[in-house]
């Protein structure tokens, strides 16, 4: 994280309400704005503020000509008079307090930060006493103390995260994963050990990387299975051979299949339960479920009675003492590795007049993710029974006529660029400035997909300004005021209070439908089922569709993939699966979506600007683009497309994919094939041929050495869809070549501490055959070197850690 004194706060704004003249601005610091402080202050004393005691609201500067700052001295940079177009978040917040000898009974004040930071949430602590300070002491030395205050926390040291690497974290529940980057040293380590007793959450459950759930879960627990703990089928007491194992490790006898030395490192397979529950050791890269003395090279485990298969990293030469972890207590049992701090966040503090506060700094936060958003959330208020969607059916919003689940037909109107209108009456104006930055994520992927969402984001507006900003095309804004509806200037209305979507009367007029290209009529007319909604409709067809909404919704529900991904998500809701899975499958839901497009714009077009183009497996060429079941699901899903799809490409998230797509082709680390294709052939195609698979691994192999090609690899392959375990399918292919190339590319994965944490993911058979073959192989290395030949070098080193002395290591189970 590039940052540095001075940049974290380039505003503090206090503003209050007079009965006289309104809503005012009192104070800029550390000079005026620039722009309207009229519209500044309205929308830092939004409409009911007197409601409600204590309120958050969220808006953003240097948007449009009408909210663009103009500092007469710039904050940074080289002209004096420099004026700054990046974007602002501004965390306000707004409190009443009642005072009888006030003239209204209350006095309400409104205290302000704008920051260049998306995780605007981090302020809130600071922001809360400072305003406190100015209730007790109005007065300009209150901005200017929280002004410093934030300008001087530290993140000088907080590690800067590649695209690929902040992917891998945000999927990765392990609070290890790279811990490398932090220089986590043995005092840290022993801190925990000694003081640290963590519990696991109570509400929405949050889920270990092996212990991620995929559509097919999801699909049991639609249909009321219960939900077990992945770990559990592995459960059992430790056996004796297991002990010989490790006390051939202790003693240095020769390898074995169960224990055997690969680079360097000791790589052992064995149960490793029940040992020395008491003993405290550390084990570098090891999981929970065995510890290693680094002194006398001892294996033990904590004595949570968990069988496990275990391989090690030779990642231990890699990162030395800066790497490595301690064993959690069975009480503790999400803390991998027991460190001090959940590498998620980098830990620093805000001092504000003798109150040290701790912070949390996101480290995987993308730009189109701002604040506290919650999609949890957003899906909950608008997939109760009593939500109703009105007005007419518009071919970019309904994807499946009268049955398209609400929170599809917001999604639809976010990326074809429709004016979207949160409306929450007598609601204070931070719930709903929260769903329009839930919004913002579900139609950008939660930022890791698209982009340009934020920029026409308005999370709280007011009626100051509003002849400007909704004049911006495809806004969407948050207001509490419902003047605004009947104003009539939107084309989606979400009315968070009374459960309703309302699609405008007008939205045919206002948004003409797409005219469907002549190459996908074909399409449309072999399926035979989305002519009404691929093609523009006059009043009568509306009127038609409107008459035969139910039964359409029931012959077409089932039919929806729409449907069942939100049925899916509703599901795993209901049985308190966490925020963070919930973005993770629309984050792959909004991926795929831009890979259907590309296709699609092959279709109609003959080429496309957005991924791969589409080609079958020939030999000596692997293949690229998009993968479906099969030919008939590929022609059902392009036409069921076609209409929102028309409508994405004329947008301006459209062109920012396109610039992104491109970008991606030149830096990208791994080049020359599609590697989200080879993992979905992988995954989804059954009787895949033995030459496609051999040329997949061993393409792979061959071209994923370096660290960055390795995070790239793994951020194609998240826990939620598996991980390795495509991959690791090459271990039981038939042919010894496919086997072979998958324990090299295994092998190179596990040069790196966070392919060791990818390959700990792997059930218990899976490792044993990575690492049988590898002792196999080993082996015959060994017997095939005259003798006094030292063993083949270790796998490649993290660039940043120097080798340390050989230590014993484990992939535990996890």
């Amino acid at each position: 994280m590039e940052s540095h004194k001075g940049d974290h706060c380039s505003f503090v704004l206090l503003a209050e309400f007079d009965i006289d003249s309104g809503a005012q601005l009192t104070y800029q610091f550390p000079q005026p704005l620039g722009t309207d402080e009229g519209l500044v202050a309205h929308l830092m004393l939004p409409d009911g503020a007197e409601r409600h005691l204590e309120d958050w609201t969220i808006f953003f500067l240097n948007q449009t000509s009408f909210n663009t700052i103009s500092p007469v001295l710039a904050l940074e940079g080289d002209e004096p008079n420099e004026t700054h177009s990046e974007l602002l978040y501004v965390l306000n917040l707004v409190r009443t307090k009642h005072d009888k000898t006030a003239r209204r009974g209350a006095v309400v004040k409104a205290m302000a930060i704008c920051t260049r930071h998306p995780f605007i949430q981090i302020f809130k602590p600071v922001l809360l006493l400072a305003l406190d300070d100015y209730f007790s002491n109005p007065s300009q030395e209150c901005l200017s103390r929280l002004f410093d205050a934030i300008n001087n926390m530290d993140i000088s040291a907080a590690p800067t995260l590649s695209r690929a690497e902040k992917l891998i974290m945000r999927s990765c529940e392990r609070k290890d994963v790279f811990s490398e980057k932090f220089g986590i040293g043995p005092s840290d380590l022993q801190h925990y050990v000694n003081g640290h007793n963590g519990t696991p959450p109570k509400a929405h459950r949050t889920t270990s990387s092996n212990g991620s759930h995929s559509s097919e879960e999801f699909s049991r627990m639609r249909a009321g299975t219960p939900h077990t703990n992945g770990t559990g089928g592995r459960e059992r007491s430790m056996t004796q051979s297991s002990t010989a194992s490790h006390a051939q490790q202790v003693n240095g006898s020769s390898p074995s299949e169960t224990s055997f030395t690969l680079g360097g490192s000791a790589v052992w397979v064995g149960d490793e339960s029940g040992l020395l529950e008491n003993q405290v050791g550390v084990a570098v890269g090891s999981g929970p479920g065995s510890v290693t003395s680094v002194g006398s090279s001892v294996l033990a485990s904590t004595g949570r009675g968990r069988k496990s298969t275990d391989a090690s990293s030779s990642s231990s030469h890699n990162y030395n003492s800066a790497y490595s972890g301690a064993i959690p207590t069975s009480s503790d049992p999400y803390l991998r590795t027991g460190l001090s701090k959940d590498t998620h966040f980098y830990q620093t503090t805000i001092s504000y007049k003798g109150h040290h506060l701790p912070i949390k700094v996101p480290l995987s936060t993308f730009p189109e993710e701002v604040g506290e958003y919650s999609l949890i959330q957003l899906i909950s208020t608008f997939s109760t029974p009593t939500v109703t969607v009105t007005g007419p059916i518009h071919p970019h919003l309904h994807t499946n006529g009268n049955a398209t689940h609400p929170i599809v037909i917001l999604f639809n109107a976010l990326v074809t660029g429709k004016r979207i209108l949160f409306l929450g009456h007598s609601i204070p104006a931070g719930q709903v400035a929260s769903y329009v930055l839930s919004a913002c994520a579900l139609g950008s992927g939660c930022g890791t997909v698209l982009r340009g969402f934020v920029e026409r984001a308005f999370p709280y507006a007011s009626l100051a300004g509003g002849e400007d900003w909704v004049s911006i095309p495809g806004y969407i804004a948050g207001v509490t005021n419902p003047i605004f509806e009947t104003s009539g200037n939107w084309d989606l209305l979400m009315d968070v209070g009374a459960g309703r979507v309302v699609v405008h009367k007008d939205i045919h007029s206002s948004c003409p439908p797409t005219v469907t290209p002549p190459a996908i009529v074909p399409l449309m007319n072999r399926t035979g089922t989305m002519r009404n909604e691929n093609s523009a409709p006059g009043d009568d067809d509306v009127k038609r569709a409107e008459k035969e909404g139910k039964d359409s919704t029931q012959s077409s529900k089932s039919e929806s993939l729409d449907n069942m991904f939100i049925e899916d998500l509703i599901a795993a809701i209901s049985f308190h699966f966490g925020e963070n899975i919930v973005r993770l499958r629309f984050a792959e839901y909004v991926s795929r979506f831009v890979r259907l497009a590309s296709r699609y714009e092959e279709v109609a077009v003959g080429s496309t600007k957005l991924s791969w183009p589409s080609a079958p497996f020939v030999e000596g060429s692997l293949g690229s683009g998009i993968v479906f079941p099969d030919e008939t699901a590929a022609i059902k899903e392009l036409a069921v497309n076609t209409s929102r799809i028309e409508g994405w490409r004329r947008s301006t998230s459209y062109q920012y994919c396109v610039q992104d797509y491109q970008s991606a082709q030149a830096t990208d680390s791994i080049q020359g094939f599609d590697v989200r294709h080879q993992l979905s052939r992988l995954r989804m195609v059954k009787d895949l041929p033995d030459s496609e698979v051999e040329l997949i691994m061993s393409t792979l192999r061959d071209n994923v050495e370096s660290y960055e090609q390795v995070v790239e690899l793994l951020s194609y392959a998240p826990p939620l869809a598996g991980g390795l375990q495509p991959l690791s399918f090459g271990l039981f292919h038939q042919q010894e070549p496919v086997r072979e190339a998958t324990v090299d590319l295994f092998n190179q994965l596990r040069s790196y501490p966070v392919g060791v944490i990818f390959l700990q993911a792997l059930n218990h058979f899976q490792r044993y055959a990575y690492v049988r073959q590898a002792h196999a192989r080993e082996s015959r290395s060994m017997k095939e070197q005259p003798c006094g030949h030292l063993a083949p070098p270790a796998p490649p080193m993290l660039s940043s850690r120097t080798p340390s002395n050989r230590s014993e290591i484990s992939l535990g189970a996890s």
